[in-house]
């Protein structure tokens, strides 16, 4: 068998290198009947904020011929609620539990990122400054290297464990994002975010979500997933982990070959609850066909 140990930035090594993304995982918890959480890479909760959301009205998703619209909005009960009442549920479970973190100013991710770190079993945080969805924050901070910065520094000051930043696709040139937060001290950038989509109604005559338009996730994205991710990787020096439309080994191997450390699959779950594991064992098995002993001898060999 061959290894599958990655690191994924501030001396954070994960047990393979296959993850959740964030929305579509839940807290983990829901999926422990179809996955044994503790044979994966990582599991990325669902966004968090300082504060609780009911996310945007119904409807609120929609489906496409390649994947799904959404615009939930980071619906969650805060971080108390997650501290108090999710945290001593999954502690225990042998993974790398990561957070997503989102927020309406920089001070509001630096505070729920504080709460956070006070977490033992919690080494990381993915700081969500991409997000489509939401009218204040979001993908606000993402879009500019000045509004990414502010929030990657504000957090840095409270925040001590390994630091995920999660950018956007809505933007002219990734790599320049990519660059100044890592020069604002990410450990890994993980990336794409779901691009801005809409669906419409011709019966009635109107847009399907309840807000206009949405963020298109699923296998339709992935060319422009794969496209950044080898982008990013040759931009900047920390590591990258890759997602956006991964429904098979082989598309994991192929953002691996593009750069990055690791990959998380998103709206996948949706389809096939074990697609994690799957994905795992497809990796391996094709790294022994080719006499392969590290997933660590591909990353990035796509020149």
């Amino acid at each position: 068998m061959a290894r599958l140990e990655v690191n994924i930035g501030g001396g954070l090594k994960l047990k393979n290198p296959v993850m959740t993304a964030s929305g579509t995982f839940g807290y983990g918890l829901e999926f422990q009947d179809f996955v044994p959480l503790n044979e994966l890479g990582g599991i990325i909760v669902k966004g968090t904020t300082l504060k609780p959301r009911e996310g945007n009205d119904y409807p609120r998703m929609a489906e496409t011929a390649m994947g799904m619209l959404n615009c939930v909005g980071l619906q969650n009960k805060g971080v108390d609620y997650f501290c108090e009442h999710i945290y001593p549920e999954l502690k225990d479970i042998d993974t790398c539990w990561i957070v997503n973190v989102s927020g309406s100013s920089p001070e509001d991710y630096a505070e729920c990122a504080a709460r956070i770190d006070e977490l033992e079993n919690i080494p990381a945080i993915e700081l969500n400054i991409s997000c489509p969805n939401v009218h204040d924050g979001g993908m606000a901070f993402g879009v500019t290297c000045a509004g990414a910065e502010s929030v990657v520094r504000a957090v840095k000051e409270r925040y001590h464990k390994t630091l995920i930043v999660k950018l956007s696709p809505n933007v002219t040139d990734i790599t320049e994002i990519a660059r100044a937060v890592e020069a604002s001290g990410a450990d890994s950038v993980s990336l794409i975010n779901t691009l801005m989509g809409m669906a419409v109604d011709i019966e009635r005559r109107r847009r399907v979500l309840s807000i206009g338009t949405g963020g298109l996730s699923g296998p339709a994205i992935k060319p422009v997933a794969l496209r950044m991710v080898w982008q990013v990787a040759r931009a900047v020096k920390i590591p990258v982990i890759g997602l956006g439309g991964i429904m098979t080994a082989k598309d994991a191997l192929e953002f691996l070959m593009c750069g990055a450390s690791a990959v998380q699959i998103g709206t996948a779950n949706f389809i096939d609850p074990a697609v994690t594991i799957k994905v795992r064992d497809g990796i391996n098995d094709w790294l022994d066909s080719h006499n392969i002993s590290s997933v660590s001898e591909i990353i990035g060999t796509i020149s």
